[in-house]
């Protein structure tokens, strides 16, 4: 099974719009596979936006499972685990790290100061070696969004906004994510009405 693959990055989805910012559930998300989900948007431009989902762990796979299953040795003691998340429903079978910009490869597309996306096994590697980002976030899979997909979304009071800061991207637990972000931005989820939401 191919999990990463290099490929040639097209870097222009990378400027404007929501690049770099959070998306939070709305409570009335009408498309169930993103009810309590928290996004980080890699780019967002007037061709549409793609992003990760980043608190939900998938349960049927650990970074573990994923080195054995790409023949990585990751036979060094005090290796630490860490979760492999559910990234979209878009190539679910194709891996990404979301990772600080102090790793550079060919491949490394630079979001921001904070952000970088790095899809080869090498990555994997060095993380593995201990050299790699010094924070970093695996997916499986992306979300995607249409030219205008977003925004419509947005007008619908799908998701609320918040900003992309590299400490609630990396240290926020996935199981408090969702409630956190709302804490961020002062509201109560559960306060909120249909009529009276604001993306």
């Amino acid at each position: 099974m191919k999990f990463f693959k290099s490929r040639s990055e097209d870097k222009s989805f990378l400027k404007g719009y929501l690049t770099g910012q959070i998306l939070i559930a709305s409570p009335f998300m009408s498309d169930t596979r993103f009810h309590g989900a928290v996004v980080y948007i890699c780019g967002h431009d007037a061709q549409g936006a793609m992003g990760f989902i980043i608190n939900k762990p998938l349960p049927s796979i650990g970074f573990y499972d994923l080195l054995d299953q790409l023949d990585i040795d990751h036979a060094l003691e005090g290796m630490r685990e860490f979760p492999v998340f559910y990234g979209g429903p878009v190539e679910v079978g194709r891996g990404f790290v979301l990772h600080s910009s102090d790793y550079n490869h060919p491949s490394t597309v630079k979001i921001n100061d904070d952000f970088s996306i790095t899809a080869t096994l090498e990555i994997l590697q060095v993380i593995v070696n201990q050299l790699g980002p010094k924070r970093s976030l695996l997916t499986l899979g992306y979300t995607g969004w249409s030219e205008g997909q977003l925004e419509q979304e947005l007008q619908e009071d799908q998701w609320y906004v918040l900003s992309g800061t590299k400490d609630f991207v990396y240290e926020t637990p996935a199981e408090v994510m969702w409630d956190t972000a709302y804490e961020k931005l002062g509201i109560d989820p559960h306060a909120i009405s249909m009529e009276s939401g604001s993306a």
